[in-house]
């Protein structure tokens, strides 16, 4: 089993900065991609940014320019600094990996979720 756990969320002023952190830990065989989604009160969990392997970044169109996620494969972590946040996008935040334990089958595993609350 892989697990992941998040850090680095809480409450910011519209126009901050924050920046989440998540770590792999476990029976890790490889890790494909990893990545953070989030979801609103009332909302569908919905990708914020993922890394594949290779480096290749993939993005909401609402973060673009102001989320960055960087990946550590080394390390198995993937970091999100957020800046310029909105109140749009206030959320739980959830790291994910697709990842396996033995190589054979490759899974989505789901951190516990860190909130991010952008208000004045």
């Amino acid at each position: 089993q892989v697990q992941l756990v998040e850090s680095g969320g809480g409450l910011v002023q519209p126009g901050g900065s924050l920046r989440l952190s998540c770590a792999a830990s476990g029976r890790i065989f490889s890790i494909t991609a990893m990545g953070w989604y989030r979801q609103a009160p009332g909302k569908q969990r919905e990708l914020v940014a993922k890394v594949i392997s290779g480096g290749r970044t993939n993005y909401a169109d609402s973060v673009k320019g102001r989320f960055t996620i960087s990946r550590d494969n080394a390390k198995n972590t993937v970091a999100l600094q957020m800046n310029s946040l909105k109140p749009e996008d206030t959320a739980v935040y959830y790291c994910n990996a697709v990842a396996s334990s033995t190589g054979a089958v490759y899974r989505d595993y789901w951190g516990q979720g860190t909130q991010v609350t952008v208000s004045s």
